[in-house]
């Protein structure tokens, strides 16, 4: 029987201080990876002005877990997306979609209106590993 294991490494931004989540939680074959915001390691303010700025920093957020959880972008199954300004919906694709590659995942994409530290998008997945 699968059991939750806890992953966690040191090249992406912690859980933000006494909140009670992990970065990403493998079960079985399958990998869940928090919502990730343009946050880098050591740093206590977003990076980058644009979105594309943004999703960049988010996404090799979200890289760097998926491989310490024993996966990677090309096993992403669905991904949540939330965006501040659903005016970002292009610039937040153009970036994105490098990602993803030519097979991408089930999709999400909500606007909210805020999101963590100000950031312009957080990006959530899950994978298989």
């Amino acid at each position: 029987m699968a059991q939750k294991e806890v992953v966690r490494t040191e090249d992406a931004p912690a859980p933000f201080e006494g909140a009670p989540y992990s970065q990403a939680v493998r079960y079985g074959d399958l990998v869940f990876v928090a919502g990730q915001v343009a946050l880098r390691v050591g740093h206590d303010a977003i990076e980058g002005e644009t979105i594309q700025q943004q999703t960049e920093v988010v996404c090799e957020n979200l890289k760097v877990i998926l491989e310490a959880a024993g996966s990677g972008f090309d096993r992403v199954l669905n991904t949540t997306i939330y965006l501040s300004d659903f005016g970002d919906f292009a610039g937040l694709n153009e970036v994105y979609g490098r990602y993803v590659g030519d097979k991408p995942p089930a999709r999400a994409t909500v606007q909210v209106a805020a999101l963590p530290m100000g950031a312009k998008v957080e990006i959530a997945v899950v994978a298989h590993v």
